[in-house]
């Protein structure tokens, strides 16, 4: 794994180095050897590309999207959607991806710019002009403004998300222990199940809440609070 930490930024290759040295090593070596897992190994530590003295949140989904041309290494990401928006409303690349479609609903929400009716003729309705047009646009500005966009487990390979996640618990508990030593201020965003279950979060501020697959997640009052100031769907920068 070493020739895959020094694709990462410098400053995070030592507390890399120490996370996946709480891992199984026999499940290390066979992920090396095996190529039927996504989002692959160049990709593998994709989210830690930035440096770690950019981040303020740290985003935790659960694991990457099932689809080659979907996982990227980024959580919430799908790598196969281009454009957000259409003349009917949201992308029907987006309305394929439930999670990502919800999470632009809910952007949509916290602006004000939509309330109780969601649907693609509201949306439809909207001025556009003014947002964000890309998903590459939308998560680059996300890591711009601190976001880590990381998964509770680095591996998806078909009906094995729960193996997969029991293994990279080790990595994400020693991770989470050296960020709240090194960067204590970051605040935590948990999105679902097994994310909600990570260890030593609570030594964080912490935004817990439902997968975004979920449709009561678009309307979850936290999370409208955390996201309504950040306002990630604007085109003009607002950088702090």
């Amino acid at each position: 794994m070493r020739e895959l930490i020094e694709k990462t930024h410098s400053k995070w290759h030592d507390t890399l180095d120490r996370a996946l040295g709480c891992m199984n090593s026999e499940y290390l070596r066979q992920l090396q050897r095996e190529d039927d897992w996504l989002p692959g190994h160049e990709k593998l530590l994709a989210a830690f590309n930035r440096s770690p003295e950019c981040m303020k949140f740290l985003l935790l989904g659960e694991s990457p999207y099932p689809r080659p041309q979907s996982a990227n290494g980024y959580a919430f990401w799908d790598n196969a959607v281009g454009s957000l928006f259409s003349d009917r409303g949201l992308s029907r690349e987006v309305n394929r991806a439930t999670s990502l479609r919800n999470l632009i609903k809910m952007l949509l929400v916290a602006r004000g710019d939509l309330q109780e009716d969601c649907s693609q003729t509201a949306i439809a309705r909207l001025d556009k002009s003014h947002y964000i047009q890309t998903a590459q646009a939308l998560f680059n500005g996300m890591m711009e403004r601190g976001f880590l966009l990381l998964n509770a487990s680095l591996v998806y390979r078909d009906n094995q998300v729960p193996y997969h996640s029991k293994q990279w618990q080790p990595f994400m508990n020693s991770l989470f222990n050296q960020l709240s030593q090194s960067h204590p201020h970051i605040q935590l965003v948990l999105f679902g199940k097994i994310a909600a279950q990570v260890k030593n979060a609570e030594r964080f501020s912490c935004l817990v809440a439902e997968h975004p697959y979920n449709l009561s997640f678009i309307n979850n009052p936290e999370v409208l609070a955390f996201f309504k100031p950040l306002d990630l769907l604007s085109c003009h920068e607002r950088h702090s």
